[in-house]
């Protein structure tokens, strides 16, 4: 969809289209293993079901052996990656900066991110190993995942491409980087130097357990440098210390001047300058939830950068969420590109 001058604010008009990118993204580099397992073997490897659990090669390792004789698949990911990728399937431009070393996987990596039309930022490095996520889907759709991060959390500022980010209209950060001190650093930089040179900066929390871990920190980075929020419904709560989805958003709201919550089924809360609105989802029959948030962000960053109002944007990320939950794994097998029309028809 070609972006038309009279959908964006005179201010931003020129400034958009200087820019060489729509998106520059940093997060930690992963390769998906995907399987689909039965909830025995959750109860077997004594895995917490439902949420991401952060492991070491050796624990990571063993969990591979037990899973020899089921069918994975393997994906370059990462949460801020599968937003690049969907942004990429949607018709955007964008680039990614993330670490990969010099394995198996660190070649996969890069190779599946640039076949996925993704600039990769990050020249691999010689030692250490590529991280991993193992995803495990049980017939519920319900997605499990055991993170082992290797090389990722090395990502520093060294590595973040300053002249790419100048050349770009948004940069989006993931929220797990404020676990490392290198990974946090290297966040921080991006959002200092977006600021400096006139770029948005789009930040999601990512996981309640990082939320919970660094809250008051997220608040005081919203406040400083954030233009975009994204979250769930339990991340916003956890940042809030609300108990109601409507009091959440209106808080991170009063942080931040756009955000963007999802709230599964019922589609997603748009508050803008305090302004809210649910944006309806699409029905579907979920097979797969992995990568839904990063495939809303995906959908929401595509309209911003393509002269879509908020609601729009977000409608558009809600339809980019439904087709990747009917999928296995993060990745979409259909080209979204030219269809916003056919789908936003009316909205």
């Amino acid at each position: 969809m070609v972006q038309k001058k009279e959908d964006l604010d005179p201010k931003d008009f020129n400034l958009a289209f200087m820019k060489k990118y729509d998106v520059f993204g940093v997060g930690n580099a992963l390769v998906d293993i995907i399987a689909f397992v039965e909830p025995k073997f959750l109860d077997k490897q004594k895995i917490d079901k439902g949420i991401m659990t952060l492991v070491d090669e050796t624990r990571q390792g063993q969990i591979l052996a037990d899973l020899h004789e089921i069918k994975k698949e393997l994906r370059s990911g990462g949460s801020a990656a599968n937003t690049m990728i969907a942004i990429a399937n949607s018709g955007g431009n964008c680039c990614y900066a993330g670490k990969v070393t010099h394995d198996t996987y660190g070649e996969f990596y890069k190779k599946d991110m640039e076949d996925a039309g993704v600039r990769f930022e990050t020249a691999p490095d010689k030692e250490g190993h590529t991280g991993t996520c193992v995803v495990l889907t049980t017939p519920d759709a319900e997605r499990t995942m055991l993170t082992c991060l290797g090389i990722s959390t090395s990502l520093s500022p060294s590595d973040i491409h300053l002249e790419d980010l100048k050349s770009s209209q948004f940069v989006y950060v993931e929220g797990y980087l404020w676990d490392g001190d290198s990974t946090k650093k290297a966040s921080q930089l991006t959002m200092k130097e977006a600021k400096a040179n006139q770029v948005k900066v789009a930040f999601t929390y990512s996981d309640p357990f990082c939320v919970n871990r660094t809250r008051d920190e997220f608040i005081q980075l919203t406040k400083d440098y954030v233009d975009v929020v994204f979250c769930n419904t339990e991340e916003g709560l956890a940042l809030s210390g609300k108990k109601d989805p409507l009091e959440a958003v209106a808080y991170i709201g009063t942080l931040s001047p756009l955000v963007f919550m999802t709230a599964g089924k019922e589609g997603a809360y748009v508050c803008q300058d305090g302004k809210i609105e649910l944006v309806p989802g699409f029905p579907v029959k979920p097979v797969d939830t992995t990568g839904a948030g990063d495939a809303f962000a995906a959908g929401v960053l595509y309209g911003l950068t393509h002269g879509f109002t908020p609601k729009r944007s977000a409608r558009w990320g809600n339809y980019v969420a439904s087709r990747i939950v009917e999928e296995v794994g993060p990745r979409l097998s259909v080209k979204l590109l030219n269809k916003q029309d056919e789908v936003l028809k009316g909205y």
